[in-house]
């Protein structure tokens, strides 16, 4: 068993324009925003990300990073449309693959299990077949005979989740009520990277929490990222909620503005701009 302990820079550089990207977390929930920001500190482009979507796609989008994207829905939780891809999405700046939330879970589980599909129910009768024509149906073999939607497998290239607590193996824990389905995009893809609040040893995970909360196992993961607060302004639950004030002005901020005066720098210049700002605000 190996140490595998990075820094956010250090996982950027094993990524590359032109891959297949996975993100954590669940709308403005446990977004591995650390490692976002560190990605758009690169030159990385032209990915296809692949998200249960919130301000990882809105950022990404708004700096012309997307070539393609495969999501259920793109959301800041309390403010129901993200502005940042809905104004790229506008504009057409990206192919869109828009399914079921159902749908996608499925995906991820195909892609995890190593399978090319796996039959569903959701998107029978909906517009959803209509909008992605390349999908395809099933026929049950057996009796029934049901027809079911044949969700293609959700591969990626690399997965960048955040949790809780991990160790330096790559044991990862969530500690709030919801897994969002980070193991299966650790599963799912050919490395995965984890940013969590703190790094401890193996011993504290099960001191702190019931054995079930060990979310993601370490076979999965290629390397850990110590990011206290690395979800911000997304929530960590019970480490922090959402910070809400800073979401609307993310929301409400023209997005050249925004980034260059909170994604101008590294981790420490964020927090202190972030400061700065709450100062500001009294």
């Amino acid at each position: 068993m190996s140490d595998k302990t990075m820094t956010a820079d250090e996982v950027v550089s094993r990524l590359h324009s032109g891959m297949t990207l996975g993100i954590g977390g669940w709308g403005a929930r446990r977004k591995p925003m650390a490692l976002v920001r560190a990605l758009l500190r690169s030159d990385i482009t032209d990915l296809t990300v692949v998200s249960y979507g919130g301000p990882d796609v809105g950022m990404l989008a708004a700096a012309g990073r997307i070539r393609a994207l495969v999501a259920p829905f793109v959301t800041l939780d309390s403010i129901p449309l993200e502005p940042h891809y809905r104004a790229a999405r506008e504009r057409g700046a990206f192919e869109l693959t828009e399914v079921d939330e159902a749908m996608f879970m499925w995906g991820l589980r195909a892609a995890a299990n190593r399978l090319p599909f796996l039959p569903v129910r959701a998107g029978i009768g909906s517009d959803v077949m209509r909008v992605n024509p390349g999908l395809r149906t099933v026929t049950s073999p057996y009796e029934d005979g049901e027809t079911f939607v044949a969700m293609p497998a959700l591969r990626m290239d690399a997965a960048l989740v955040h949790l809780g607590r991990a160790d330096r193996l790559g044991n990862g824990q969530y500690l709030g009520p919801d897994p969002y389905f980070d193991d299966l995009f650790c599963e799912a893809a050919d490395s995965a990277y984890l940013s969590c609040e703190r790094i401890v040893d193996t011993a504290e995970l099960t001191k702190e929490a019931a054995p079930q909360s060990l979310l993601v196992k370490r076979l999965h993961v290629t390397g850990v990222v110590e990011a206290p607060g690395g979800a911000h302004f997304t929530s960590c639950s019970p480490d922090y909620g959402r910070d809400e004030d800073f979401q609307r002005l993310y929301a409400s901020t023209p997005w050249a503005e925004f980034s260059g005066r909170f994604l101008a720098g590294d981790e420490q210049a964020y927090a202190s701009a972030v400061r700065d700002w709450q100062e500001e605000q009294g």
